[in-house]
């Protein structure tokens, strides 16, 4: 059929035409947040969850609708090797403009510009990858000390008193947050506790892999309390199926029963593959109804574009021993696997691999479910990892 119309979108991040079985999760984040506008106690939400399964389509979804509802809004997304400073000040700034176009009398604002003047300067002098090159002003002792815990802390607490003047609240809206370093994520988490404990309108809702929640529990031993962890799976078989049936729909496209249920067993109902098989059946099939043959010949062409892409990006970032320990876990299937029973693979101690376990941990290509497991991050992974070293 004409690629022109082909309705799927598979893409990091892309939003699906049909989000299918994720309504429930969207209004418990929308009652979160307006809960916060108005004052009252709420958590902050950190879905977690493995790649392909639609963290960031979610993030970006709320985000949306809690702009429509006029909550004022950060985005950040957390890659490697960043400091939290660089990557907050210019958004932040960008998120106080807007509050500055409410037409509302007070100095809270203001305040917070000073606040943020004063953390920028500070921190400019202990990360070296801020590149900022507005002078915001500043406020003698407000934010401005070099602490990260206390100074973030005092910037939040203005951000939310500006907020809280103009009858809204800041949501923090961060992506793949498992690479926030555990020093400065602990003040991120010190920061949302005070605004938490002072009613401030200040809230974080943020993504990542499973080893967040870890992470945030090591940065502060509170973080249980102050979060909500939403799992973020796949689907269920009705809403994978929906996913993949209702896009064509609206086309007047049909499946036939079998090749939709063919689709659902070979993606395991993860959002991100169902968009890529919904594209290549579209693609290689002559006319409705798309058939099972038509799902077959589109799996082919499926998987040799994961492998080329999203499979691949991730492979070409590892180092040779990487691999090896990742074939090793492929051996032994999906998982998750004990590190021990890993090592016996590769015939090598526990203790010799622990520091590549440790850097693929890093890298968010593994992670630990439970002590002394260990799983992959990307599903299907075990399976390509087989396909591009076979003689492993």
């Amino acid at each position: 059929m004409d690629p022109r119309t082909n309705p799927y979108s598979p893409g990091a991040g892309a939003p699906p035409p049909e989000l299918a079985g994720r309504a429930e999760l969207i209004e418990r984040a929308a009652i979160a947040l307006d809960r916060i506008r108005a004052r009252r106690p709420a958590k902050s939400m950190l879905m977690v969850g493995l790649r392909g399964v639609g963290k960031t389509v979610l993030l970006n979804r709320i985000r949306l609708d809690s702009e429509s509802r006029g909550i004022a809004t950060v985005t950040v997304e957390a890659p490697e090797q960043r400091s939290l400073p660089a990557m907050l000040v210019p958004p932040l700034r960008a998120s106080l403009l807007k509050l500055d176009r409410i037409k509302r009398v007070g100095d809270k604002l203001k305040r917070a510009f000073r606040a943020l003047g004063g953390f920028l300067s500070a921190a400019k002098a202990k990360y070296n990858d801020i590149e900022f090159g507005l002078d915001l002003g500043s406020e003698a002792g407000l934010a401005d000390t070099g602490d990260l815990n206390h100074d973030l802390a005092e910037l939040m607490q203005a951000v939310g008193e500006a907020a809280a003047e103009r009858d809204t609240a800041m949501a923090l809206f961060v992506d793949e947050l498992q690479y926030v370093e555990e020093g400065q994520l602990a003040a991120l988490i010190a920061s949302l506790h005070r605004c938490a404990q002072a009613s401030l309108p200040v809230t974080l809702v943020g993504a990542g892999l499973p080893q967040l929640v870890g992470n945030t529990g090591k940065a502060k031993s509170y973080a249980e309390r102050l979060f909500d962890f939403p799992v973020i799976g796949p689907l269920d078989e009705a809403a994978a199926a929906s996913a993949i049936v209702r896009p064509a729909e609206s086309l007047d496209v049909q499946y036939e029963p079998d090749a939709v249920r063919q689709i659902v067993s070979e993606t395991q109902a993860y959002p991100y593959f169902l968009q890529e098989w919904g594209k290549h059946s579209w693609d290689v099939a002559a006319q409705s109804p798309i058939t099972l043959e038509d799902v077959r010949r589109a799996s082919r062409h499926a998987v040799a574009e994961l492998d080329s892409s999203f499979f691949r990006v991730r492979l070409d970032r590892l180092t040779p021993s990487e691999k090896k320990y990742l074939r090793a876990m492929a051996a032994r299937g999906a998982g998750p696997h004990r590190s021990g029973d890993i090592a016996h693979q590769m015939k090598v101690k526990v203790q010799s691999v622990a520091p590549v376990r440790a850097s693929l941990i890093a890298k968010g290509m593994i992670y630990s479910p439970s002590h002394g497991e260990t799983a992959f991050t990307v599903p299907l992974f075990d399976l390509f990892m087989k396909r591009v070293m076979p003689d492993e």
